[in-house]
């Protein structure tokens, strides 16, 4: 069984009425990881904040490895990290991943 990111399976979940067009909720997927990266009090309570967000940043960074959506529609130049703020091309670097804010202290290798 082929292991997919959990980036991918957000994408096929929400495209469970169009199988074939999971590429274009990619995007879909990672406003939702954006927004769950800040936990609430509960999981606070449960573990380690900072461990979560970084394991968020790591399934974000998946989004760059996975196919690109294909159709007529362009595709958006960028957004900020929760969805909210359109980004101009000049205003993404050549890193398709340095819109995530990564904690270089915080962050572990594998």
């Amino acid at each position: 069984m082929e292991e997919r990111s959990l980036i991918e399976r957000l994408a096929r979940h929400l495209a469970a009425s169009q199988p074939d067009n999971w590429p274009a909720r990619v995007e879909d997927a990672g406003s939702i990881l954006a927004l769950m990266k800040e936990p609430d009090s509960a999981m606070r309570m449960a573990g380690d904040a900072a461990i979560w967000a970084t394991m968020i940043d790591a399934a974000l960074r998946e989004r760059w490895s996975l196919p690109q959506p294909t159709g007529t529609e362009a595709a958006a130049d960028g957004a900020d990290e929760e969805g909210e703020i359109s980004l101009a091309p000049e205003a993404v670097g050549h890193d398709r991943a340095d819109w995530v804010h990564l904690h270089h202290g915080q962050e572990r290798k594998a």
